[in-house]
């Protein structure tokens, strides 16, 4: 195999999504701010599936729009938007908790935050 064609398997192979998310499930996350004007926390429900984030919608998700993925390294990078404000959050998930920082666009406010999984994905036999 040529270097070009190893290059281009390589490429493709990390470029391609994970086909099953070993993070699929839903997780409580908490957004603690540590500096800035924001509220001193926020609390939210996200889903993952297949690697995508989406909020699970309840009455105290107040319009906030969460889309971002989790790599199957369990990295996670997120774009977060409320009427108020845009960010973004970074940091990586495990297999029952997960952690990182967060950002409010213009440097309004900044943080940690902490996750924690609801649910686990378990193989079934046949």
């Amino acid at each position: 195999m040529t270097k070009f064609a190893l290059s281009a398997v390589l490429a493709a192979f990390i470029a391609a999504p994970a086909a099953a998310s070993d993070f699929d499930g839903t997780w409580s996350v908490q957004l603690v701010t540590e500096s800035g004007l924001c509220d001193a926390q926020y609390v939210y429900t996200l889903s993952v599936q297949g690697g995508q984030v989406r909020p699970v919608t309840t009455a105290s998700s107040n319009g906030t729009t969460v889309t971002g993925r989790v790599g199957a390294d369990g990295g996670v990078g997120l774009n977060v938007a409320t009427a108020a404000a845009n960010g973004t959050a970074s940091g990586r998930l495990q297999v029952r908790s997960g952690a990182g920082t967060w950002r409010v666009s213009g440097g309004l406010c900044s943080g940690r935050w902490t996750a924690r999984r609801h649910t686990l994905r378990t193989a079934q036999a046949d």
